[in-house]
């Protein structure tokens, strides 16, 4: 295949062949077709689209660019969840415990964080002693022996989608909803699972601003695992303020605990709940999201979700005694508050922008090879709609450089928008997407 005509084809608007897009993904894995040149490929696509049947082609020749996950050992239907990415999205360590008491299989890959959104891997890893690396052989007999494991992904999962990546990363072609639907569905179908929940965010601290993108994003991550064979479905959820209060590594796995344990609450069980109930749906095992979401309240009410999570951090070497005592999870040496600047309501926040306020702070990365500092962050001590006064708490950090607090603080006063009047409060779930079906809650 000629790149270059693929280029131009697709610069013209042009759908690309089955036979052109396994060459591009093909040469994408194995480094033969230049840098350059997929760049212009991908800003071509970036600009001009593909099509549905462009999209899945390009899904399937990533999945099997290089190896997969093969869970067929395990006993019933495995399941995953997969979020677009958000600030204080720590739904994962509350969701999975809470289906696998249930008795779902779920068998989850994730990722590390990048920018300002945070990953599940170094949120597990401030736990002492937690590990994310697995054979797939451990992996395998984990799900089956206690019905949920989190680790990383093997280094030789869709090598296509990686280097292409990378690429869009750099290039200005990250925001292209078939780019982004086959990037994540290559990953999650590759993984194994035998249906999988995404968890698409919409609003200020998203990958799609708008609904409609987010929406449009949903409904092609569905398609494709319909023409898959693998059933997807999805939540359409907001990200116009941090999910849970807390943000950051050790933060957020304490939250998750409180959560766990009944001491905390909020929106981000809430949209736990929602996901964690179509889980269970997708896995047979409850007959409709009502009836999934009851079997979800009772195992947290009854404390099989927290003592499942005691058995994961177990399995992967961590001291589960952080369940019992939160404390023992990495401590920051300095807890500094964020005063309001003046008397008002809370009307907006740029939830990105406290997202990398806490990464300033050392709980993310700015490269792949920064160092994690697992105890720092922030808590977030107002919600959209709240009443406050000067001088009261925006937030509190956490913070192991007091040289860094100053410069933070004046970044969290500017994200948090205080005004005279209380606002109209957004959505917290505003669409599910299913095969066929597009539900609008908002």
């Amino acid at each position: 295949m000629n790149i270059v005509e693929m280029i131009l084809k697709k610069k013209a608007g042009e759908a690309l062949s089955p036979e052109e897009i396994r060459a591009f993904a093909r040469g994408a894995a194995d480094g033969s077709i230049p840098d350059y040149q997929l760049s212009a490929l991908l800003m071509a696509i970036c600009l001009r689209g593909m099509n549905a049947e462009e999209t899945a082609c390009l899904t399937m020749e990533m999945m099997h660019s290089g190896g997969t996950v093969d869970l067929t050992a395990i006993d019933g239907v495995c399941v995953d969840k997969h979020s677009t990415g958000g600030v204080g999205d720590t739904t994962t360590l509350v969701l999975v415990p809470l289906a696998a008491a249930c008795g779902a299989k779920v068998a989850k890959l994730s990722g590390r964080g990048l920018g300002h959104t945070g990953g599940t891997l170094d949120k597990l890893e401030s736990i002492p002693g937690c590990s994310v690396e697995k054979t797939q052989e451990e992996f395998v007999r984990q799900v089956q022996e206690i019905g949920c494991a989190v680790i990383g992904q093997t280094h030789d999962l869709c090598p296509a989608d990686k280097a292409l990546y990378a690429l869009r990363d750099v290039t200005g072609t990250v925001d292209s909803v078939p780019l982004i639907a086959s990037s994540i569905v290559s990953k999650k179908l590759a993984s194994g699972a035998g249906a999988i929940v995404l968890d698409v965010k919409t609003g200020s601290g998203a990958l799609m601003h708008t609904l409609e993108d987010s929406v449009t994003l949903a409904r092609a991550m569905v398609d494709i695992g319909e023409q898959a064979g693998r059933p997807i479905l999805a939540l359409v959820t907001g990200m116009d303020q941090p999910l849970g209060t807390h943000v950051g590594n050790a933060l957020e796995v304490k939250e998750a605990i409180d959560i766990l344990a009944g001491r905390a609450g909020g929106d981000l069980l809430t949209v736990s709940l929602e996901l964690g109930a179509r889980m269970l749906v997708a896995a047979g095992i409850a007959a409709d999201v009502a009836d999934g979401k009851a079997r979800m309240t009772e195992a947290l009410e009854g404390g099989s979700g927290l003592d499942r999570l005691r058995q994961m951090i177990v399995a992967q070497g961590g001291d589960a005694r952080v369940c019992d005592d939160v404390s023992l999870l990495p401590q920051a040496r300095h807890i500094i508050d964020v005063p309001a600047p003046r008397d008002g309501y809370v009307a907006r926040m740029d939830t990105t922008a406290i997202g990398y306020c806490a990464q300033d702070l050392g709980a993310g990365r700015k490269k792949k090879t920064d160092a994690i500092d697992p105890a720092v962050g922030l808590v977030m001590r107002v919600r959209l709609g709240d009443a406050v006064r000067a001088g009261e708490p925006l937030a509190t950090l956490y913070i192991n450089k007091p040289e860094l607090a100053q410069e933070a603080a004046e970044r969290l006063q500017s994200a948090i928008v205080i005004e005279e009047e209380k606002p109209e409060l957004p959505p917290l779930i505003y669409a599910a997407v299913a095969p066929g079906e597009t539900i609008r809650y908002a």
